[in-house]
């Protein structure tokens, strides 16, 4: 992720994904589906293919960093982040293939099929003002 940001200069943003045909252990196919459904209807609403918005690894340039505004305090700060840099037509994205080793819930997994959900309302609620709802403008 690294070298496209500092060395080749070619990134603003980096996504990892763990659909890249990496290493990555097998788990549950019921996460896989929401989390690539989630991944879909986001490439849908703001118009950037990203197969793995859920990832946890994300690398942005400071100028990136200083732009994003938080307003979340769950799993919603995936959505949340990456609606903000596909709504901003400057940054340059790009996706690498990542080594995926999850967790079971005895392991420690915490998110469940509720945060798939709630995923589902940030989509909505982040692509664009919607007053209307009650949920402010982004």
């Amino acid at each position: 992720m690294l070298p496209l940001i500092l060395d080749r200069k070619i990134a603003d943003v980096v996504y990892g994904s763990r659909f890249d045909s990496r290493p990555h252990r097998s788990l549950y196919f019921h996460h896989y589906l929401g989390n690539r459904a989630i991944s879909i209807i986001f490439s849908l609403l703001y118009n950037q293919t990203l197969s793995d918005i859920e990832v946890c690894y994300k690398m942005f340039t400071r100028e990136v960093l200083k732009q994003l505004v938080l307003t979340t305090s769950d799993f919603g700060f995936e959505i949340e982040i990456s609606a903000q840099i596909a709504r901003n037509k400057r940054w340059r994205i790009y996706e690498v293939g990542i080594s995926y080793y999850g967790r079971t819930y005895d392991e420690g997994k915490k998110i469940n099929w509720r945060d798939g959900v709630k995923a589902l309302g940030y989509l909505i609620k982040f692509r664009a003002p919607m007053s209307w709802l009650g949920w402010g403008h982004v």
